[in-house]
């Protein structure tokens, strides 16, 4: 298999990494901390005129038509940067059902939006009972008339409170069948209560908690049929974008702590000339190469059947868990108390790792799931 990058992966490889050393400064990202749904809107609009919101949509809906492996380029960028805009929930996830599952008309009208960045989506899906398990869904829908009423509850929504819709999961109950269903609510539907908060590492999540919310019938995503495998593909796809933004975030620490080990002296020396230190660094190098192959791997298999997607989604998300975890520690402790206090972005990008590694489940829920998927485990 020829992995050579295309031209065009080249060129985006290129806008992205000047991007992100010429604007997505430290000073940027202590800007956003402060805005109301914790990034910029400017920002956001050069993402649009870049066309990176187009970048994965089909181009009958303005999209570009990239892939799995264009994403995850822009996504290593916005990793070493630690982008707060909410590209993920409102282009992968949000984007990607719509394309996944929507009726022609709503692509039509929904995902020319997206590209254009007048239009944000955020996917409203976890529960608190379900934890990391996709198919564990107790938000339900009822027919009423000409449309539904929905009642439940969402966590770790991302970027919910500035999504202008959110797309919401439930249980149609009384189909007989208790199917998987996808619904648009806007923000502001009479019902629907946010409670929005920073996750760690920057930007915004948040709970919903749903009261009889109405929407009309036009409303559900998709005609009727269950929506759970275009949910189980579009997590997969989300999952080898968040790995590649995590091979950004480990590249950057070990980039950064191996400079500090060069010019900090301990005894009259370098750190780096301790071969204790040397080997630590060799071993984040390590893990930052392995975990680039894993995210290429889950990338390339994006589009594969259920079962080799989800065994290389749930292998990248596993092994670079675990690794991220490392290199961050590393990186924290040969920084010494530097490495934990706002001088420094060590902390930032630790935190964001954290982050990376529960979000969407855990390393053990993945090798559990990644050895069910191969035939391995039972009831995983």
């Amino acid at each position: 298999m020829d992995l050579t990058p295309s031209d065009e992966q080249r060129l985006l490889r290129e806008s992205a990494d000047r991007f992100i050393a010429e604007t997505y400064t430290t000073k940027l990202r202590e800007h956003n901390a402060r805005e109301p749904f914790g990034f910029s809107e400017a920002i956001w609009k050069q993402f649009a005129d870049l066309g990176w919101l187009a970048l994965p949509l089909p181009e009958q809906h303005g999209g570009i038509g990239g892939g799995a492996i264009e994403v995850g380029i822009l996504m290593e960028a916005f990793g070493r940067g630690l982008v707060s805009e909410p590209y993920l929930s409102t282009v992968v996830l949000g984007a990607g059902l719509v394309a996944e599952h929507g009726r022609d008309e709503q692509k039509a009208a929904l995902l020319p939006q997206i590209a254009e960045g007048t239009l944000r989506l955020a996917f409203g899906h976890a529960e608190r009972a379900a934890r990391a398990n996709l198919s564990r869904v107790d938000t339900s829908a009822r027919k009423d008339g000409d449309g539904y009423v929905l009642d439940g509850a969402k966590v770790a929504v991302l970027d919910g409170a500035s999504a202008d819709q959110l797309i919401v999961s439930a249980r149609l109950a009384n189909n007989g069948s208790g199917s998987l269903r996808l619904f648009l609510v806007p923000r502001g539907a009479d019902g629907l209560t946010l409670a929005d908060y920073p996750r760690l590492g920057g930007g915004r999540a948040c709970n919903l908690t749903l009261q009889s919310v109405r929407v009309p019938a036009d409303a559900m995503l998709g005609a009727d049929g269950d929506a759970y495998p275009a949910v189980e593909a579009v997590v997969d796809r989300a999952l080898a974008a968040m790995s590649a933004e995590a091979v950004g975030m480990m590249q950057t620490l070990t980039d950064k702590t191996l400079d500090y080990t060069k010019v900090r002296k301990q005894f009259g020396k370098p750190l780096a000339a301790n071969q204790v230190i040397r080997h630590r660094l060799t071993d984040m190098s390590v893990q930052v190469d392995e975990a680039r192959s894993m995210a290429l791997r889950a990338a390339l298999k994006a589009d594969a059947d259920a079962a080799e997607r989800g065994r290389a989604a749930s292998g990248a998300k596993a092994k670079i868990g675990k690794g991220a975890q490392f290199v961050a520690e590393q990186s924290v402790q040969l920084h010494g108390g530097m490495g934990v206090t706002e001088e420094l972005d060590v902390g930032a990008y630790f935190k964001r790792l954290l982050a990376f590694e529960t979000l969407f489940g855990g390393s053990t829920h993945h090798y559990r799931r990644h050895a069910a998927l191969s035939g391995r485990l039972v009831n995983a």
